[in-house]
């Protein structure tokens, strides 16, 4: 019997309220409360997270406030489900070996989208890895949870040699565990927000090759500055959110001699990247999420339309759509990100991307927008908007004195 998208949901949600009502509390892992190596590293991590610019004295904040959902009608809405969340065929997608990245880009940047969040940037030499999920499932568990629509275009043996891997926050869709055991086991080097070198260390990564920042903060490796940057969102990985903000959420800049990316991360819409666009931009390419929205989430997810607004005031030139097209985490259908931020791109008059997994972008040379995603029913901006709260009236105004980054 095939299941429909309804039923899907169902069983995949319904098994997620499951745990947390047998147990799912324990899962918790927190910056304070898990192994994390000798305990003069620990007291120096917390040491660090109670100076963070977003650390309130028990918690991390985001820069505006988040309103308070309405908790049982959302997760009603949640449970039942809806239509069109997953695909009904296989998703093309363009699968990769070692020989992909022998060379280096023509021009020296390149972005290749491997799904959700995933991606590889190549940039004046340096190669980094963007969030990395390998698993079939983005949850605590193998059997239940939200599962990929395609298989990864490249199997992680095949990864050319890293020089990071930077990880936006530990939510299970951007932090798998068995992802970065693997990555870890090839010795690559972590960049994380503060606290979430915890989860890292306690899964089996030496902490030297752990390095975690705080808003603003940068860290150098070889001619390449990362610089983590403030987000509208939220951490944890309890079912139950018992960790709830115990850990730092980013999004990140990574600045080259010769270009420059810059990756939201999972966020809402905030006056910050005004000033993010002043202080690290411009940059030839930017990846915001689109994807995972609702009405109910609109101030820990930002939505198609505001994506490409913030992509114009970080200053970029192309815009790489990512959080999208492989798994089912949210209400609305599995191709509406792509359908409304084609519509809100074109309105704005912003260059757009939007590769298929495994598909490369470099910026400078032409791309062909085709659509490779099939044609099904989907909500436009006006009959299911998304307009994050607490934004100021006016147009962002950047801060009028900015301090220059060490190297540029």
């Amino acid at each position: 019997m095939r299941l429909t998208d309804r039923a899907r949901g169902w069983l995949t949600r319904g098994a997620i309220i499951l745990m947390a009502a047998i147990g799912g509390i324990t899962m918790a892992v927190s910056s304070k409360g898990c192994a994390s190596g000798a305990a003069e590293i620990r007291d120096a991590r917390e040491a660090r997270i109670e100076q963070s610019v977003a650390w309130n004295g028990k918690k991390f904040e985001a820069p505006l406030p988040e309103e308070e959902i309405e908790f049982w009608s959302t997760l009603g809405d949640w449970i039942r489900g809806a239509d069109n969340t997953t695909p009904e065929e296989p998703i093309p997608i363009l699968e990769l070996s070692a020989a992909d990245f022998a060379s280096p880009p023509d021009g020296g940047l390149r972005v290749t989208w491997l799904g959700h969040s995933t991606s590889l940037v190549e940039i004046d030499g340096h190669r980094v890895l963007v969030d990395p999920v390998w698993s079939d499932r983005v949850s605590p568990v193998k059997f239940a949870g939200p599962k990929r629509f395609h298989p990864v275009p490249i199997e992680i043996v095949e990864l050319p040699e890293l020089d990071a891997v930077v990880i936006s926050h530990d939510h299970y869709d951007h932090l798998d565990r068995k992802t970065v055991m693997a990555l870890g086991a090839s010795g690559a080097q972590f960049v994380v927000p503060l606290g979430v070198g915890a989860h890292l260390v306690s899964w089996g990564i030496p902490h030297e090759r752990v390095v975690e920042l705080d808003w603003w903060e940068e860290h150098r490796i070889g001619e390449l500055t990362l610089v983590a940057t403030p987000g509208r969102h939220f951490s944890g990985r309890s079912v139950v959110m018992a960790d709830r903000n115990e850990t730092l959420w980013a999004g990140w800049a990574l600045i080259g001699p010769e270009h420059r990316v810059y990756y939201s991360g999972d966020t809402a819409m905030f006056p910050g990247f005004a000033e993010i666009g002043e202080r690290l931009g411009p940059f030839d390419i930017t990846m915001f999420e689109i994807g995972a929205y609702n009405a109910a989430w609109r101030d820990v997810h930002i939505g198609p339309e505001q994506a490409v607004e913030a992509h114009r005031l970080v200053r970029g030139e192309v815009l790489l759509p990512v959080h999208w097209g492989t798994f089912d985490l949210a209400l609305h259908a599995w191709t509406e990100p792509a359908e409304r931020v084609l519509v809100a791109a074109e309105s704005a008059g912003v260059d757009l991307a939007l590769p298929r997994p495994g598909e490369s972008v470099i910026p400078s040379e032409p791309r062909e927008l085709a659509r490779w995603w099939p044609d099904v029913p989907w909500q436009t901006a006006e009959e299911a908007p998304l307009v994050s709260s607490a934004l100021p009236a006016a147009a962002p105004t950047p801060t009028e004195a900015i301090p220059e980054l060490s190297q540029r």
